[in-house]
């Protein structure tokens, strides 16, 4: 056995047993063991992790600890640049999308919301997530830390607010998203892009009220619903516009 000090930085601290937050501690390690298997034997995934610092030099995930290592664990960085430091992933994902696990279903619908492109079934497994993750390069969001521990997950996020709409500004911020913005351009239930339609081509299908007040429309070529900026669209136009605003404290 070898004996290693770790500490760990920031939000990464709330996966931590209570005595080991906010301070070093000595912990005992398998013989063999890499930074990956003790980071999550500690209860952090690996997604969660940014950078790791093993006496002061930046390692990745399948460096072997040695007796007396003392091993730093930080989270993401969103306001410093650390482009010359070796970081625990090869490279960063070129375009954000995700997917979604079953107990995230309010999130994923939000996240459609404002234009991210969010695989969401309930009844996707935990290796059909892996799978997906992999293949199409997607960010994992989930409640389930066993989940973002898996060795063919790469990206995830690990969800800690219990409300959708309070989880969407957590994404918000800590993925640095309100750049990405592109509202209403996806349908909150099957994630098609949507296209305007010329409302001669619906108005059949709509209610008088609708048919007398709106012009504008657009539809989904998977599901054909019919959507118009009503009340409802009113709604969520106010919470994009409140995720977007400059200054907001997303990030805090």
């Amino acid at each position: 056995m070898v004996t290693a000090t770790f500490r760990f930085y920031e939000e990464l601290n709330d996966f931590l047993a209570r005595e080991r937050r906010g301070r070093e501690f000595r912990c005992r390690c398998a013989r063999m063991a890499t930074t990956k298997h003790m980071i999550e034997a500690l209860g952090v995934p690996h997604t969660e992790v940014e950078l790791v610092l093993v006496n002061g030099e930046s390692v990745g995930f399948e460096t072997l600890l040695r007796d007396g290592d003392r091993v730093a664990v930080f989270p993401q960085f969103e306001a410093l640049d650390i482009t010359p430091v070796l970081r625990v992933r090869a490279r960063a994902l070129r375009v954000t999308r995700f997917v979604a696990d079953a107990h995230l279903g309010g999130l994923a619908h939000l996240l459609r919301m404002t234009g991210f492109d969010t695989l969401y079934d309930n009844h996707f497994r935990d290796e059909e997530i892996e799978r997906i993750s992999g293949a199409q390069g997607r960010i994992v969001l989930t409640r389930d830390r066993e989940l973002l521990k898996r060795r063919g997950i790469t990206h995830g996020c690990y969800v800690h607010a219990l409300q959708s709409a309070q989880q969407l500004r957590e994404v918000f911020g800590r993925l640095d998203l309100a750049r990405g913005v592109r509202p209403f351009t996806r349908c909150l239930d099957c994630n098609t892009p949507l296209r305007e339609i010329d409302k001669s081509l619906v108005a059949s299908t709509l209610p008088a009220m609708v048919r007398e007040r709106y012009q504008r429309f657009s539809t989904c070529d998977t599901c054909r619903r019919v959507f118009w900026e009503g009340s409802h669209w009113r709604r969520m136009r106010a919470m994009v516009d409140e995720l977007v605003a400059p200054g907001d404290g997303l990030s805090s």
